[in-house]
């Protein structure tokens, strides 16, 4: 029994796990321990979401119902608890079992959940009326496991005391879907009927006992659509069973375990079992060959429980210290893409072909049933568009390749009658008469002619696991920390770059670069091996491939997503499944899903190539996709910030308070005094104020202060722009308001001393006016006020004077130009967008409101 390792997706660590489900639509399982604790995880991303624990001792059954929040367990506290996974709490508790419950179930469409225990029974309780209504008894032992049958009135349990037994469970069902209005002679009919099930139950009816194991029977299951049921056994048996309506019957015994055979299932949608053992092994077997197929070991780890996911190719094996999630082979279709065709393997083995320019699929070219085994799919697929044939491997038998001619025309699935084969477990062609097969066991390259001769053999480095095409004459070997290229003609290598766990190359249509996609890992390179840029995802990358500028667009589970060589990334579009890109053209992706046919998605490729034209500098494309598309959205616009374009993000946003903080980032005032007037916020006026101050505009500088009605420096700006006419407004205003201070400043600043005299007269503060005219040489003033204060000029103390004062020059000698203090830097982008029509603004606009409008305002306060 030779086979490759299975794929494992998730592990947990935790103590042991005694049962498992799967949810039927969300990626999670439940996993109950015999440390009573329930474990909900999240199996794509590794991570837990909840535990329940209010079991007492061992969970050793557990369930998801098909379509409700629910789930439903069962422990070694002899109860039955049904939880709601929504408000994460239990909603009741169902008592009844006198020992450990093994197994439950929910039923796939009646409110029922079955239960198996070591009280030697197997129970049916209605979960939304809460009440037992069935016990089935005939077991002489623990009863370990009991399951509903997918779709027909059956159930099948199995039980320490050797058998396995086949329920009728019909009656139980029309008796609990009986009408409500019943005739007298039903009542009477159904309280007889109520009677004789207190002395023995006969809704559910023993249709077979099997009888074949040596010792207790620990499992058994339905298959999902033929009459077969699978049983496992303390005799180290996997047994299969076949039903009639009249009779059931041992069909075979699968022998390999050396251990207690703990649990099985029938895989849901292969003629395939699956069984795990307390000897530390997952088992595969041929249904209907019932030989061995593949088989996984645990260094340490008993196996205790299987089960399979109800609609996708995973499994789940709980051991000693948690639980495993599996597939048995890869999902992704061998495919290979040439120019405008892509060449893959469908589900049946079939090759075909798919054409880009076209959309269309063409008929099978070939059928490969016979390469390899039924259920494991080919590998990989290289195709030589010179003699058009394609290479072809599969993981079956240790590893295997096929040279295959493909025919000129897809007649139809015919099987291929020129073929040659040998084994390795890559193969790749490496120019248009030569390929390479790789072998892991022995680590040795062979090249090979199309007669499928070898002409050399290389020795790669020790630990390679894998070969890709390198460029024409050369590999990439890749090995778990490093990948190494190699030319075959001078037989050395060319360069080698440490990168771990690469899985698959994806080569750009040009062959300049190469992504190196790892299982969380994007990694960019040259042909030359050079790294480019790399990145890291939390969940797991499954493919990629480069559009014609350059830019790689890669799949995790649940989305597409696109990377620039300089490692910028983000998001295209969300995935409701996962697909393998093949090749991205325009707003179409083309993908194979899981099922290997062809699909199209369509994706929006404005933001990475808005980015790509930045990095680029291409603004005639960046212009075109500002005025044709709608890319606008905070993480765009951060991303510009980030990058240094503040005035490019402006031309994107259309909130005026992001509108206000990017003008105010780049400087453009215009725009920067269009959304503060749309705003009016005292704190977006201070802060334009201060930025209009530092480029020198001080007609904005005006408008600001006019705004916040900052009187004091409107003054000083009219002092400093050599204003006089404005500066006597200011003191009328002053005047008006009754504001001293303001109007003592505005006097000086405009040298009118009359003033200032009347001022101080008006406080009663002779002395000081008294001092200002005697200063200002104003002789006859000065005797007036003496003679009205009746004071002498004996009483009255100057001091020694000096010049008199005199209001100071403006810095600039006209003002109404702004000072050319500091000037706004245009990008080349705003230059085009200026140059298409874009207008200043008229500098009276910046003026703002008239200042006769604020002294009339102030007149009337």
């Amino acid at each position: 029994m030779s086979s490759p390792s299975m794929l494992t997706k998730f592990e947990s660590k935790s103590s042991r796990a005694k049962g498992i489900a799967f949810h039927p639509k969300r990626p999670w399982i439940l996993v109950s321990l015999h440390s009573s604790t329930i474990q909900l995880w999240d199996y794509r991303m590794g991570t837990l979401i909840d535990r329940f624990e209010e079991h007492d001792g061992p969970v050793r059954g557990i369930d998801f119902h098909k379509t409700q929040p629910l789930f439903v367990s069962g422990g070694d506290d002899y109860k039955i608890k049904v939880w709601s996974y929504q408000t994460r709490r239990c909603l009741f508790t169902l008592n009844g079992h006198l020992d450990y419950v093994r197994t439950v179930f929910f039923h796939h469409e009646l409110p029922w959940i079955l239960s198996s225990s070591d009280d030697q029974t197997i129970r049916i309780w209605n979960w939304q009326n809460r009440s037992l209504i069935c016990t089935m008894t005939g077991h002489n032992h623990y009863t370990m496991c009991a399951q509903f049958h997918p779709k027909e009135d059956l159930i099948v349990s199995a039980s320490l005391d050797q058998s396995v037994r086949v329920w009728d469970i019909s009656g139980l069902r029309k008796k609990h879907s009986a009408p409500t209005s019943m005739s007298f002679e039903d009542q009477m009919a159904r309280s007889n009927q109520n009677q004789a099930d207190m002395f023995g139950n006969t809704d559910a009816v023993v249709k077979f006992v099997l009888e074949g194991h040596d010792r207790g029977v620990n499992w058994v299951a339905f298959h999902p659509t033929l009459p077969l049921i699978v049983s496992a056994g303390d005799d180290r048996l996997v047994k299969l069973w076949r039903m009639s309506e009249t009779k059931a019957w041992e069909v075979e015994t699968c022998r390999g375990h050396f251990q207690n055979a703990s649990a099985c299932l029938f895989h849901p949608h292969q003629d395939l079992i699956l069984s795990v053992g307390e000897d530390k092994t997952i088992r595969v077997w041929d249904l209907n060959k019932r030989t061995p197929v593949q088989s996984f070991k645990r260094e340490n780890d008993r196996f205790w429980v299987i089960a399979a996911h109800p609609e996708i190719n995973l499994f789940a094996a709980g051991h000693d210290n948690g639980v495993m999630v599996f597939k048995l082979e890869r999902e992704r279709p061998a495919s290979t893409v040439h120019q405008n065709q892509l060449f893959y393997i469908t589900k049946e083995k079939h090759v075909r072909s798919y054409d880009f320019t076209k959309n269309v699929e063409s008929p099978s070219m070939l059928s490969l049933k016979k390469l390899g085994s039924p259920w494991l799919p080919p590998r990989t697929l290289s195709y030589n568009p010179t003699e058009r044939s394609i290479l072809v491997t599969s993981p079956a038998d240790g590893g295997i390749y096929e040279l295959i001619s493909l025919p000129r025309d897809a007649s139809g699935a015919i099987e291929p009658t020129d073929t040659k084969r040998g084994s390795g477990n890559s193969a790749v062609f490496v120019s248009r008469n030569r390929f390479a097969v790789f072998t892991q066991s022995n680590q040795q390259i062979d090249i090979k002619d199309l007669a499928n001769s070898t002409t050399e053999t290389i020795k790669p480095p020790h630990g390679t696991t894998d070969i890709y095409f390198g460029g024409t004459g050369c590999l990439l070997l890749i090995t778990a920390t490093q990948v190494v290229l190699y030319d075959i003609q001078q037989k050395k290598n060319l360069a080698e770059l440490a990168v771990n766990g690469v899985k698959y190359v994806v080569w750009s249509s040009d062959g300049s670069h190469a992504a190196l996609l790892s299982k969380h890992n994007v990694t960019i390179v040259t042909k030359s091996l050079e790294q480019v840029s790399t990145l890291h995802e939390t969940i797991r990358i499954k493919s990629a491939t480069w559009d014609d500028a350059g830019i790689l667009l890669y799949s995790t589970l649940n989305h597409i997503k696109y990377t620039l060589m300089n490692g910028d990334n983000g998001i295209v579009r969300t995935l409701e499944h996962t697909v393998y890109l093949v090749k991205v053209k325009g707003r179409n992706v083309y993908c194979l899903d899981r099922a290997a046919k062809p699909k199209i998605l369509t994706i929006d490729p404005t933001e990475y190539r808005f980015k790509l034209a930045l990095v680029k500098r291409n603004y005639d494309e960046m212009l075109n996709i500002i005025k044709n598309s709608s890319l606008v959205g905070q993480s765009i616009i951060s991303y510009l910030q980030k990058k240094g374009y503040p005035e490019i993000a402006l031309q994107f946003v259309q909130d005026p308070q992001a509108r206000f903080e990017l003008a105010i980032e780049c400087g453009n005032l215009d725009v920067a005094v269009e959304m503060a007037k749309q705003l009016d916020r005292p704190k977006l006026w201070t802060r334009l104020s201060q930025e209009a101050l530092a480029h020198g505009n001080h007609q904005i500088v005006e408008m600001t202060y006019q705004k916040l009605r900052n009187f004091d420096k409107l003054s000083f700006l009219y002092l400093a722009t050599g204003d006089r006419e404005k500066l006597t407004r200011m003191a009328k205003i002053a005047e008006h308001r009754g504001d001293m201070t303001s109007r003592f400043q505005n006097s000086l600043y405009l040298g009118d001393v009359e003033n200032r005299i009347e001022m101080f007269k008006e406080i009663d503060l002779y002395p000081l006016a008294y001092a200002t005219a005697k200063s200002q040489g104003l002789q006859e003033k000065a005797q007036e006020i003496l003679e009205a204060t009746g004071l002498s000029e004996e009483e009255i103390t100057l001091p020694e004077l000096g010049t008199p004062l005199s209001p100071p020059k403006p810095v600039v000698p006209t003002y109404k130009a702004n000072w050319p203090v500091k000037g706004t830097s245009s990008s080349v982008l705003e230059k085009i967008l200026l140059g298409e029509g874009a207008e200043e603004e008229d500098g009276e606009e910046a003026n703002g409101e008239d200042e006769e409008d604020l002294i009339d305002a102030d007149a009337s306060d």
